[in-house]
């Protein structure tokens, strides 16, 4: 004698197998991106702007790149760009830090050691001898 099956064992079938497929991508380990996010800010004042990128957005060694912009959003071409970092909850500044240029309007800076917390990033953008411009902005570090 020949089974028949009935759409609804079918469709048990299917919903068995897709919970089995759910389970096991549940179970094995989350990609490293997940481990790397990064914490993104926009500063602005009236005569730059600059994207800035910790990554990984966590304690531990972090980079931060910056790409700087005028107000027109171009890019910005500065001489020289420093910057500060302070626990906002133990008032803890670290050392300023002047950062590599990596292109026109690119730089970074690499950062040995953040505490999990908010932080008070500052930039301190040299634009010319007698054009500074000074910004900053909270991040949060996982």
């Amino acid at each position: 004698m020949k089974q028949i099956k009935s759409p609804m064992t079918s469709r048990r079938s299917l919903l068995a197998l897709a919970m089995a497929a759910l389970l096991s991508v549940a179970a094995t380990p989350l990609a490293a991106a997940t481990d790397d996010d990064s914490f993104f800010t926009h500063l602005h004042t009236e005569k730059a702007m600059a994207n800035v990128t910790v990554s990984p957005g966590r304690a531990g060694p972090v980079e931060i790149a910056i790409q700087l912009e005028t107000t027109d959003e171009t890019p910005l071409t500065a001489k020289a760009v420093s910057v500060t970092l302070v626990d906002t909850q133990s008032g803890r500044k670290l050392a300023p830090v002047e950062a590599s240029r990596d292109g026109e309007d690119s730089w970074h800076v690499k950062v040995a050691q953040l505490t999990p917390g908010r932080w008070m990033l500052g930039l301190g953008i040299s634009i010319s001898e007698a054009d500074n411009v000074s910004v900053e902005s909270p991040i949060l570090i996982k």
